[in-house]
C-alpha cells in the first residue's frame, strides 16, 4: 500500500508499524519516489503489468484489470474525467476479493491506495477542455495508447 512521505516520519519497516501507518509489508518490495515522480504514470504502468499478467480465468480480473489500465491511460494523457476517479475505485473494489488467486487483489490495491492517498493528482489530470465525445484526433490518440497489450 502506498504511503505519502509526510506519513513516514518515525515509521519502522516492520509488519506492525506499517499496518499502524495504513500500509503493509506485502512482498517486502519497496519503491521510493520523490516529489518529481509522475504518480499517474507509475500507477498506469503498474496496472498495465497486472493486465498483462492476468491469466484470464476470472472475469473480474480478466476484464477489470484491462478497464483499470485503459482508464488510467486516459488520465496519463490528460483526458480523464472526474467521474473516472470513482469508476476506478468501483472497478478495483469489484476485483478485490472476487478472484481465485491473489493477482486480482494485487491489481486492485495499488489503484485504491493511490486514489485514497493522491486523489488530487487524478483531479489535476481531469480534462478541462473536453465536453462530450472527444475529437477524432483525440479518439485515435486514445485508441493507440489503450490498445491491448500483446504477449
Amino acid at each position: 500500500m502506498i504511503l505519502r512521505g509526510d506519513a513516514l516520519e518515525g515509521v519502522r519497516m516492520d509488519a506492525e508499524s506499517l499496518k499502524a501507518a495504513g500500509s503493509s509489508v506485502g512482498t517486502a518490495g519497496m519503491i521510493v519516489m520523490d516529489e518529481n515522480t509522475d504518480l499517474i504514470r507509475v500507477i498506469t504502468r503498474i496496472a498495465k503489468f497486472y493486465y498483462h499478467e492476468s491469466c484470464g480465468q476470472c472475469t473480474p480480473c480478466r476484464e477489470g484489470t484491462g478497464w483499470l489500465w485503459k482508464i488510467l491511460k486516459r488520465f496519463e494523457i490528460g483526458d480523464g474525467q472526474t467521474s473516472d476517479i470513482d469508476l476506478l475505485m468501483d472497478i478495483a473494489n469489484n476485483i478485490e476479493g472476487n478472484t481465485i488467486c491473489a493477482l486480482g487483489d494485487a491489481a486492485a490495491w495499488p489503484v485504491q491506495s493511490m486514489i485514497r492517498r493522491f486523489r488530487d493528482e487524478f483531479e489535476k489530470r481531469v480534462s478541462r477542455t473536453r465536453v462530450g465525445s472527444p475529437e477524432p484526433s483525440d479518439r485515435n490518440r486514445l485508441a493507440e495508447k489503450t490498445a491491448p497489450v500483446s504477449s
